[in-house]
C-alpha cells in the first residue's frame, strides 16, 4: 500500500471513533506509573489532575438532581482510587530514590505540600495527616460505608413492594405499559446502584487504610536509605524523608477525602430529583420558630461575661432578622389563602330569576363520584389533586380493554357523605363507599409481609385486602416490609376501576352500540349495510353484547361479533344462543385473556355423575336452570372456591370446563361468589390447545 493511501486511511479516522477510549486509558496509564518510572515533572502534572478530578467528581456529586443520575459512580470512584494509588507508588518511587538531593527532587506540588501547607515542620506535617486520615477513615468513610449497606439492604427488600405498586397502578390506568416499563427499570437501577455503592465504599475505607501504612513505610525505609546508602546523618534523613512523605500523603489524602465526601453525599440523599442546596436551604429555613429559638440561645450567650459578644450579639441579630422575615413570608401566604377564599362570587349583570325549562331537569348521571368535603383538594387540580388525572386514564384504560368507550365520570362534593367518605353511583344507585385519608398512603397486606406498621388498619376498598393508613414518610419501610403501598388517589381509581369492570354490561346501552356500528360501517360497510334492524334488531344486538360483557368477554373484536350474528340471527332470535355462538366464534381471544399464549390449559371439571344430574335437571325445567338442592349447590360452591383458590396460589389461572348446556347457568352461579373463577364449554376451547385435567368437582 503506498503514502497516500496510508494517509487516506488515517484522514477518515474520526474523532468519534475515539470515544469510550479515556477510562481504558486511565487504567492502562495507572499500571503503567507502578511499573515505569515517573520524571518529577510529569509527577506534578498527574497531581494537579488527581486534584482536579476529585474536586470535579464532588461537584457533580452536589449538583446531581438524583443518585440515579450519576449512576457511573461506583465506578468513578474505583478508576479514580486506582490514579491515585498508582500515584502513591510512583511517588514514593521518586521520593526513595531521590529524596537526598532536596526538597524539590520528587516534584514541586509535594514540595509545596510539604513546606508551604504545613510550614516545613514535620511534626506539623505529621499531626495534621493523621488528623485527615481520621476525619476520612473513622468520620465520613465509616458513615458512608453503614449508610451504603444499609441503603443496599433496605432497597433489594423493598423491590417487591415497589414492582406490586408499579402493576397496581398500571391496573388503575395511572401507568402506560411504557410508563411501567420505564418505573421498573428505575427500580432495578436503584438497587444495582446501592448495591455497587456499598462495595464501593469498601475502596475508600481501604484507601484509608493504605494511606497510614504507606506513610510508615515511607518514613521507616527513607530512613535506611539515607542513613546507609546516602550517609546521611540521623536528624537530615529524619527532616528531608518525612516532609516529603507527609508532603506526598498529603497530596493523596486531600483529593481521597473529596472522594469521601462525594461518596457519603451520594448515599445519603432521598432519591428525589432536586437540586441538594435548594432542599437544604428550603427545609431547614422553612419554619422560623426553630430559627427565633437559636436566635434567643445567641442573645443570651452574647450577653454572658466574658464571652465574646461582638460574634454572638451579632449573629443573634442576623438569625433573629431571619426569623421575623420567614414569619412575614407565611402570614402574607396565609392571608392570600383567606382572601382568597372568602372572595365573594361575582354577580352577573342579569339576576332576574330565570324561568324553568328542561335545562332545569336534573338526569341520572351514568357515573357518578360524591366525596365529602376533606376529600376535595383531590379533586381540584388548583390544590395539587391527582384524582382527575387518574380517573382519566382508568376510563381510557377500560374502554381500550372492554371495547367501547366508558362514559364520563360526574365529580361533586356532597356534604351529606363523612368529611373522609366517598361514593361510587351507577345509574343513580350506590356501588360503593368507603373513608379514606388523602392525606396519609394505604399500605396493602398483598398476603405474605414481614412486620407490622403504625399507623390506622382498615381494609382496602377495591379487593377488601388488609390494609392500614400510614405516613407519606413510612412509604420506603412498609415497602421493605412486603406491603403495597399507594396514595389515597390511587385507592379511589382502582376501586371505581373494579366497579366498572364487574358492572361493565350496564354502561352498554343502544346508543354505544350505535356508534360502534358507525365506526365498523367506515371500514366494513358491506357487513353493516342490512344488518340492523333487517337480520335483527338493535335491541337483541345490545342484550348480546351485554350477556358478553356480564361474561368478562370484551367487545373489541365488533367485526367477528357482527359476523356470527348474521350467521346465526336467521337461525334463532334468543339472545343466550347467539350468545353461545359468539363466545364460540371469539374462543381464541376469550382462552388467551384467561390463560395467555400457553399451549395447555389447566381446567377444574365436574364429575361425569354430577354433570349428568345438572343435565337431567335441565331437561326437567325445560331449559330454565337446574334444580339444584340447597346443600348440594352449596357444596359444589364450596368445592369450585377451593379448587379456584388451589389454582390461584400456584399462579394459575381458575377456568371451570363445562358443556354447553350448563355453561351459562354455572356462569352466573359463580359470579358474585367466586369472581376468578372463569367458565367455558367445550366448544370453545381452540383445536391447537390441550386440556389438562387439575381437579374434579364432586367425586
Amino acid at each position: 500500500m503506498d503514502v497516500k493511501a496510508r494517509l487516506g486511511q488515517f484522514r477518515n479516522i474520526k474523532p468519534a471513533n475515539f470515544k469510550g477510549l479515556g477510562t481504558p486509558l486511565l487504567v492502562l496509564a495507572a499500571l503503567a506509573m507502578i511499573i515505569l518510572p515517573i520524571p518529577a515533572f510529569l509527577l506534578d502534572i498527574l497531581f494537579s489532575f488527581n486534584i482536579s478530578l476529585a474536586l470535579i467528581i464532588l461537584l457533580v456529586s452536589i449538583y446531581t438532581n438524583r443518585p440515579l443520575d450519576f449512576a457511573a459512580f461506583p465506578s468513578v470512584l474505583l478508576v479514580a482510587t486506582l490514579l491515585r494509588l498508582a500515584l502513591n507508588v510512583a511517588s514514593t518511587r521518586v521520593v526513595l530514590l531521590e529524596g537526598h538531593n532536596g526538597g524539590d527532587a520528587a516534584g514541586k506540588v509535594i514540595e509545596a505540600f510539604g513546606s508551604v501547607v504545613i510550614g516545613g515542620n514535620y511534626a506539623v506535617g505529621l499531626v495534621v495527616f493523621l488528623i485527615l486520615i481520621i476525619i476520612n477513615f473513622a468520620v465520613v468513610t465509616k458513615g458512608a460505608g453503614r449508610i451504603s449497606e444499609v441503603s443496599a439492604r433496605f432497597t433489594l427488600d423493598a423491590m417487591p413492594g415497589k414492582q406490586m405498586a408499579i402493576d397496581a397502578d398500571l391496573n388503575a390506568g395511572v401507568l402506560n405499559q411504557e410508563q411501567a416499563r420505564v418505573r421498573r427499570a428505575e427500580v432495578t437501577k436503584e438497587a444495582d446502584f446501592y448495591g455497587a455503592m456499598d462495595g464501593a465504599s469498601k475502596f475508600v475505607k481501604g484507601d484509608a487504610i493504605a494511606g497510614i501504612m504507606i506513610l510508615v513505610i515511607n518514613i521507616l525505609g527513607g530512613f535506611v536509605i539515607g542513613m546507609v546508602q546516602h550517609d546521611l546523618d540521623f536528624s537530615t534523613a529524619a527532616e528531608i524523608y518525612t516532609l516529603l512523605t507527609i508532603g506526598d500523603g498529603l497530596v493523596a489524602q486531600i483529593p481521597g477525602l473529596l472522594l469521601s465526601i462525594a461518596a457519603a453525599l451520594m448515599v445519603t440523599r432521598q432519591n428525589e430529583a432536586g437540586d441538594m442546596g435548594e432542599m437544604m436551604i428550603s427545609q431547614m429555613f422553612d419554619s422560623p420558630k426553630s430559627i427565633a429559638i437559636a436566635s434567643g440561645v445567641l442573645l443570651v450567650m452574647g450577653l454572658v461575661p466574658g464571652m465574646p459578644h461582638f460574634a454572638f450579639l451579632s449573629f443573634g441579630v442576623i438569625t433573629a432578622s431571619i426569623a421575623y422575615f420567614l414569619y412575614r413570608k407565611q402570614e402574607t401566604k396565609r392571608t392570600n389563602a383567606l382572601e382568597l377564599a372568602l372572595k365573594p362570587p361575582t354577580e352577573t349583570a342579569d339576576s332576574k330569576p330565570k324561568e324553568l325549562s328542561w335545562d332545569d331537569v336534573q338526569h341520572v348521571d351514568t357515573i357518578g363520584l360524591e366525596v365529602g368535603y376533606r376529600l376535595i383538594p383531590m379533586v381540584d387540580k388548583g390544590q395539587g389533586g391527582e384524582l382527575l388525572g387518574r380517573i382519566k386514564g382508568v376510563r381510557k384504560k377500560l374502554s381500550q380493554e372492554l371495547g367501547f368507550l366508558v362514559p364520563a365520570v360526574h365529580i361533586r362534593d356532597n356534604l351529606d357523605l363523612s368529611p373522609n367518605s366517598y361514593r361510587i353511583s351507577l345509574m343513580g344507585v350506590a356501588s360503593g363507599e368507603a373513608d379514606i385519608r388523602y392525606d396519609c398512603e394505604l399500605a396493602i397486606n398483598p398476603g405474605q409481609v414481614y412486620g407490622k406498621l403504625d399507623g390506622i388498619e382498615t381494609t382496602d376498598p377495591a379487593f377488601g385486602l388488609e390494609a392500614v393508613w400510614i405516613a407519606p414518610e413510612l412509604r420506603e419501610h412498609a415497602q421493605s416490609l412486603g406491603y403495597t403501598v399507594v396514595d389515597a388517589a390511587t385507592v379511589v381509581a382502582t376501586h371505581l376501576s373494579q366497579l366498572l369492570t364487574n358492572n361493565a354490561a350496564k354502561l352498554l346501552g343502544y346508543e354505544e352500540v350505535q356508534q360502534l356500528m358507525d365506526m365498523l360501517k367506515k371500514h366494513s360497510p358491506k357487513l353493516v349495510d342490512g344488518f340492523i334492524p333487517d337480520v335483527m334488531p338493535l335491541g337483541t344486538v345490545v342484550k348480546v353484547m351485554q350477556n358478553l360483557l356480564n361474561e368478562g368477554v370484551s367487545i373489541r373484536d365488533l367485526k367477528t361479533i357482527v359476523q356470527t350474528l348474521l350467521e346465526y340471527g336467521p337461525k334463532s332470535a334468543d339472545t343466550e344462543v347467539l350468545t353461545a355462538a359468539v363466545r364460540i366464534s371469539l374462543k381464541r381471544m376469550i382462552v388467551q385473556e384467561i390463560s395467555g399464549p400457553e399451549v395447555e390449559i389447566p381446567v377444574i371439571t365436574l364429575a361425569p355423575e354430577l354433570e349428568q344430574m345438572l343435565h337431567q335437571s335441565m331437561q326437567a325445567t325445560g331449559g330454565e336452570g337446574p334444580n339444584i338442592e340447597p346443600s348440594l349447590a352449596e357444596r359444589m360452591q364450596k368445592s369450585l372456591e377451593d379448587a379456584s383458590q388451589r389454582q390461584e396460589m400456584i399462579g394459575q389461572p381458575a377456568i371451570l370446563l363445562t358443556s354447553g348446556m350448563l355453561r351459562s347457568t354455572l356462569s352466573r352461579f359463580v359470579k358474585h361468589t367466586i369472581p376468578n373463577l372463569r367458565v367455558i364449554s367445550y366448544q370453545e376451547v381452540p383445536d391447537e390447545k390441550q386440556i389438562r385435567i387439575v381437579s374434579a368437582v364432586g367425586q
